[in-house]
């Protein structure tokens, strides 16, 4: 499968594909694939694997963990791809099989509950390094956030919006009513804020370590 040109999102260049595409561009790549254009499989590959990745790794023990499982996702994608019935619905379909394989290897008992993964970092190559290290608070304040304030379901819909999967294609993902993900997507928010002003509180109180 020449598509597997990387295993892993482990640098700014891998993961630089980041943008949203129009999902005009996505049904036309998920058609020639499904013609057997492996090219055209690649693309969505190098589009996508960092998100994926980036889901996965939060959910797993280690990095090599997340690394073999994120290839398997894309394994079964491309096995299955006949399944995904609407083209420009392909990245709630590929998210759908994330979340289906983890659940899979958490019941054959193959892998340990979620461990974040702190070697992956997202970092925009063209900040300062003083911009870069707020980034880095920042992540780690929202990190804190994720693990204090967020229950198990409020997790998944918060690394999934992290995506550039909008609304309806999270839905998808997950199962649900694109109505219910949007009214979910608002309380999470109102969730993060409060939670947020908690430990900025918090924070101001114990000082500078």
């Amino acid at each position: 499968m020449s598509w597997l040109r990387r295993t892993t999102p482990v640098s700014n260049e891998t993961i630089a594909a980041t943008d949203r595409l129009a999902s005009d561009v996505v049904a036309a790549l998920v058609a020639r694939a499904k013609r057997g254009d492996g090219d055209a499989f690649g693309a969505l590959y190098d589009h996508y694997v960092g998100q994926v990745y980036a889901f996965v790794a939060v959910r797993l023990a280690g990095q090599e963990e997340a690394e073999d499982m994120t290839q398997t996702i894309f394994v079964r994608a491309l096995h299955s791809l006949s399944s995904c019935r609407e083209d420009a619905a392909f990245p709630g379909w590929l998210f759908a099989i994330a979340r289906n394989s983890i659940t899979d290897a958490y019941r054959a008992g193959r892998t340990r509950l979620e461990a974040l993964d702190d070697t992956y970092e997202v970092e925009d190559p063209t900040l300062t390094p003083e911009e870069t290290v707020l980034q880095r608070d920042d992540a780690r304040v929202l990190t804190e956030a994720r693990e204090r304030c967020l229950s198990p379901t409020d997790r998944e819909l918060f690394d999934l919006l992290l995506t550039d999967m909008s609304d309806k294609q999270i839905a998808q993902a997950l199962g649900r009513g694109h109505g219910a993900i949007r009214t979910a997507h608002h309380r999470l928010m109102s969730k993060l804020r409060d939670c947020l002003e908690r430990l900025a509180v918090f924070g101001a109180h114990r000082g500078p370590v």
